[in-house]
């Protein structure tokens, strides 16, 4: 049970555009930016940091332009540092850049750690106290509000404890409205951020935030602890994005504190948007969502074991800690070598209902699949293939084509590329008619998916809309070197949905050919469904 401590009022304060932006391989443009900022104020973020603001960083200065013009709930931060030593504060163009954002909120980063001050400023610690406090009292006499970040603020406080609590007193003596505590190295673990948070709040009467990477691991859990001890401010990303390891990851803290610790910090409606803003953000930041993500993950409410999946189909909280549609995502029953009848069961209620586990039709999928996993298959990734096996067990799928053999012949004239030429031989269900075809392709895969493409459309046209969207080849075992089976997963689309099929081999151009079939077969079946 929550108690009255543990529901005071807390700043949700999102840096993704900022600092998850300087991660490694990711580059938004500002189009990104305004469209992340767009769901992050859905979300219910009460701050959205755009950006840095300065001479050099167009995108960031259009930034505050546009987001000017949009109708947001949340309050808008600049980011920029204190004012440069030597500086006169009302002549510093970084500060000048923060002030003509004409947003609200400024955030300014200041050095708390004294082998900063000396070494990477190059400057006084006298000099540095003063750089704060000018910079803040600047910014607040020209702007709503200030947030001191106090950049390396735990290792600054564990080498120099009295001068690390001297630069934050300066920036209160500024004016600051909040005080944000940053272990900008994220090195330290839950117990001892703790500790020094507890300390600091004991001598700090200004608003206290936390702004926590996580070299460590530890940055979601440090988060959660210092706002269950009072912290009215956290900062994080979504999804982790950030420097390194990544920032404290949002779409973590927030289910944890409202759902487990009982804070109002977004309304339910906002918190089962979670699962889709994770991903709306990781598709635009154009990174591969990790499905193992608290909360938001794939695979975080998937039951792969055939106990597993029993017991939640018995009783939900038996394997899971909450449900998963409170943050918008689903539960999964994954097929697998560790499958039992109820994971089947799962499965195949969403082709015929009325199945009880003891169904012949359960147990034949269940036994096919474990014979085929044994080959090497794997369907988490190969729904097509799947759901053609169980529909054709059910009965509710007869294939509309045989192929009854296929050659390639590849070959490479002196400077010139390979070229490949499929052969293929194809007997029609309905009128037992044969089709006999051939074509070129830079590959035997496209030569291959042209070849049978020729051999199908006049009859079956619908296969012109079929997409090859990609193609992964995996070696099972390389200790049988060219004698290995290889996994062979193609995923496909059309205009309305996107399937995964697969197909096993020690050949890589039939297992290529085995699951380039069930592309076709499964949109083809797709269709008589309709």
């Amino acid at each position: 049970m929550a108690t009255e401590k543990q529901r005071h009022k807390v700043d949700l304060y999102d840096t993704t555009l900022r600092d998850g932006n300087q991660a490694l391989g990711i580059s938004l443009s500002l189009n990104d930016k305004l469209k992340i900022a767009e769901k992050l104020d859905e979300l219910g973020m009460h701050y959205i940091e755009g950006g840095w603001p300065n001479p050099t960083n167009t995108i960031d200065t259009e930034f505050y332009i546009r987001v000017k013009k949009m109708n947001f709930k949340a309050k808008i931060a600049a980011f920029g540092s204190t004012k440069r030593p030597g500086n006169k504060v009302e002549d510093d163009p970084f500060m000048l850049a923060l002030v003509g954002t004409g947003v609200p909120v400024a955030t300014i980063f200041g050095k708390s750690w004294d082998l900063h001050v000396t070494h990477v400023i190059n400057t006084t610690l006298e000099e540095n106290l003063t750089m704060i406090n000018d910079s803040v009292r600047f910014l607040k006499k020209n702007m709503d509000e200030v947030v001191y970040d106090a950049e390396h603020f735990f290792d600054g406080y564990k080498a120099n404890p009295e001068y690390a609590i001297k630069t934050l007193k300066a920036a209160v003596d500024g004016g600051a409205d909040c005080i944000c505590l940053c272990d900008t190295n994220g090195g330290l673990l839950t117990d001892e951020v703790l500790e020094i948070y507890r300390l600091i709040a004991s001598k700090i009467d200004t608003k206290l935030g936390v702004h926590l990477h996580n070299d460590s691991g530890c940055a979601e859990a440090s988060s959660c602890l210092c706002v269950i001890e009072g912290a009215q401010h956290v900062q994080g990303t979504m999804n982790g994005l950030g420097e390194r390891c990544g920032n404290a990851n949002l779409c973590t803290i927030i289910p944890n504190l409202q759902i487990k610790r009982g804070f109002d910090l977004i309304t339910p409606e906002q918190l089962k948007m979670m699962t889709s803003a994770s991903i709306y953000v990781a598709e635009l930041a154009n990174t591969v969502p990790n499905i193992r993500h608290p909360y938001t993950g794939e695979a975080a409410f998937s039951h792969k074991a055939g106990a597993h999946a029993d017991g939640v189909r018995k009783v939900r909280q038996s394997f899971e800690h909450i449900d998963p549609e409170i943050v918008g995502n689903n539960r999964q029953f994954v097929v697998s070598d560790q499958a039992g009848a109820s994971t089947i069961l799962e499965k195949l209620s969403r082709f015929k209902e009325g199945l009880d586990k003891k169904d012949p039709a359960v147990q034949s999928v269940l036994t096919k699949i474990k014979d085929m996993e044994a080959d090497g298959y794997q369907f988490e990734a190969a729904d097509g293939t799947f759901e053609l096996i169980v529909r054709k067990v059910l009965g509710q799928f007869e294939e509309p084509f045989t192929v009854k053999a296929f050659r390639i012949l590849e070959w490479k004239r002196e400077g010139g590329n390979a070229q490949s030429e499929a052969t293929i031989y194809v007997r029609r269900q309905k009128d037992g008619e044969f089709e006999h075809t051939a074509a070129e392709g830079d590959g035997p895969v496209g030569a291959l998916d042209t070849a049978l493409r020729k051999a199908l459309d006049e009859f079956f046209p619908s296969i012109k809309d079929v997409k090859l969207d990609d193609y992964k080849v995996r070696v099972l075992d390389g200790r049988d070197g060219t004698e290995s089976k290889v996994r062979v997963l193609i995923t496909s689309s059309d205009s309305t949905s996107s399937w995964g099929t697969v197909g096993v081999s020690k050949d890589v151009i039939e297992a290529s050919w085995l699951a380039l079939v069930d592309s076709f077969m499964y949109k083809l079946m797709k269709d008589s469904l309709k």
